[in-house]
């Protein structure tokens, strides 16, 4: 380590400098908080796509097993139980455009309202299941799309990539786009077997599930950094999805302490002021200052966590590099 001693190294990029910058990129470009904006007035305006029907349908079906002893009555009770949770927090399904990893931010769906300043909003009920399906599908497919064009538009004031041409923007949004589509189908394939794992647990004693609980809060802290940054690479660096993972794994392996606080603070920030922005009724237009403020401090977040990314993968390059001069110098 004494090469690296004798070496100046400049100070990694801080988190504070970060979420400055990204403020003042999105005080300096107000408009790309249009995609939030635009998407919560939908869902707080606009009509609403419900399942209740749909869920009530199939509560009377799991009496029916239980009228003709063709289920256990303890795990049907159980099961509509949940239906009836379900129903009770009167899903819409057009929140479904809020997606993940890569999305628009929306303060809405995470309070569906029941009223609005312009009455009781138009309701359209499912019935059918594979209709279900088929919204569900489509409208996480659009949600995919409209959140890499936001991410790309983010990014593209955040690092000032004003060279850029609409055939990169189309690269990007289809990367980003189907990184979208693998983290689907990993947490898919992971997170099932924790949930039944998880579950069976549940079942024998409730100890086990809170250990259980506790594992994978650890498990989930470990992977929270790469799954962050999983797509900056696309948007800062122009890598593929397989690149941009790797990579976002690389920065979480040296950076794990600096980027963990950095990603936490986004992440107080962001439910920090939410509870702020919930504040006025959904009937009162005074929501519309919380859908505002919502979409200014997310998008100011991001663009922080694009600038973040950029400046530490470029602290670490020049870092790696005068470690590599000095073991090629004491080699010599």
């Amino acid at each position: 380590m004494k090469f690296v001693q004798d070496e100046t190294i400049t100070p990694p990029p801080g988190v504070i400098s970060s979420l400055k910058a990204g403020f003042d990129v999105v005080a300096n470009h107000i408009s790309v908080i249009l995609f939030p904006v635009l998407l919560d007035l939908f869902l707080w305006l606009g009509p609403r796509l419900s399942v209740n029907r749909l869920l009530a349908t199939l509560g009377e079906e799991f009496s029916f097993l239980a009228r003709e002893n063709i289920a256990p009555a303890a795990e049907i009770k159980r099961i509509q139980d949940s239906l009836a949770l379900l129903i009770d927090l009167d899903v819409n399904l057009f929140s479904l455009l809020r997606t993940f990893p890569i999305g628009i931010s929306s303060l809405i769906s995470q309070a569906l309202p029941s009223e609005t300043p312009l009455g009781v909003p138009d309701i359209q009920y499912l019935e059918n299941a594979f209709v279900l399906i088929f919204w569900i599908f489509v409208l996480t497919l659009v949600g995919w799309v409209l959140g890499s064009i936001y991410f790309t538009w983010v990014a593209k004031v955040s690092l000032k990539q004003d060279g850029q041409d609409l055939l990169w923007a189309g690269k990007t949004i289809l990367q980003s786009f189907l990184l979208s589509i693998v983290w689907t189908i990993a947490i898919f394939i992971l997170g099932t077997p924790l949930l039944i794992v998880f579950s069976i647990f549940a079942q024998i004693n409730q100890s086990l599930a809170q250990l259980a609980l506790v594992f994978l809060a650890l498990f989930a802290m470990w992977v929270v950094v790469p799954f962050f940054f999983s797509a900056h690479g696309i948007f800062t660096r122009r890598e593929n999805l397989f690149r941009s993972i790797m990579g976002s794994f690389r920065l979480s392996r040296y950076t794990l302490p600096t980027s963990s606080f950095f990603v936490l603070g986004v992440l107080l920030l962001s439910q920090g002021f939410n509870s702020l922005w919930l504040v006025p009724s959904s009937a009162s237009w005074m929501m519309l200052v919380g859908i505002i403020g919502h979409a200014f401090i997310t998008t100011a977040l991001l663009a922080a966590s694009f600038v973040y990314y950029r400046d530490m993968f470029d602290w670490l390059e020049v870092l790696f590099e005068k470690l590599d001069s000095k073991v090629t110098s004491a080699q010599a």
